[in-house]
């Protein structure tokens, strides 16, 4: 999905940093260098919109560095014909990465448990002419079911242990990228795949610190 926006050099600089980071996927990178950041922070973080960490957009929810971003969509290994589901909606920022990465005509559903935060994602994302989004306003750790299965799931905020729900909705040879751990200080990056079979496996791939998923209860897996 090529989507021109504008820009003043500052997604270029961003995109040589997670390069040194070590992202490789040219899509990922190409992504990163159509969606200016700056759009999703809030007025009062404007001056701090290109740094690479974590800003704070209210309501105990952050955005995420763009490293982070990076890795967790670069880890769904997206090749453009998958149906995505993203927990967690947040700023939209990550909304917006996954959506350069589809064609038009697939749909990214995306679950935000803040009203307030959906809404203001939600004009965002209009206004920079996204239009294969779906919003949903609820509790991300029961999934999307009416719309399951899907090929890559991708959640922006931990649970203490998987969500059942979200394994249960990946379609067979799907990716679930979640962040996982009883609080901040505690958290696992992780990738879970199910096999042709129905057979899931996971691995971690790094220690993150993201703010906690509310909501219902999350069962253990």
């Amino acid at each position: 999905m090529e989507q021109a926006r504008p820009g003043d050099g500052s997604e270029g600089q961003l995109v040589r940093r997670l390069i040194e980071q070590g992202t490789r996927d040219p899509r990922v990178l190409a992504a990163f260098a159509r969606v200016p950041r700056r759009f999703f922070v809030p007025e009062t973080a404007q001056g701090e919109s290109e740094a690479d960490r974590p800003l704070d957009i209210g309501h105990g929810q952050t955005i995420s560095q763009p490293y982070i971003v990076a890795a967790m969509t670069e880890a769904l290994q997206l090749e453009g014909r998958e149906r995505v589901l993203e927990v967690g909606t947040g700023s939209g920022y990550q909304t917006a990465i996954l959506c350069e990465l589809l064609p038009l005509g697939s749909t990214i559903r995306t679950i935000e448990i803040v009203p307030q935060l959906s809404w203001r994602a939600q004009k965002i994302l209009t206004e920079l002419g996204y239009e294969n989004v779906a919003f949903r306003i609820g509790d991300g750790a029961l999934g999307w079911p009416e719309a399951a299965p899907f090929d890559a799931i991708l959640a922006a905020a931990a649970p203490t242990a998987v969500p059942p729900a979200l394994l249960d909705q990946l379609a067979p040879g799907g990716r679930l990228v979640i962040p996982v751990g009883p609080d901040p200080d505690h958290q696992e990056l992780q990738l879970w795949r199910k096999s042709a079979d129905g057979a899931l496996e996971n691995r971690s791939l790094m220690q993150v610190r993201f703010v906690p998923m509310t909501g219902g209860p999350t069962g253990a897996h």
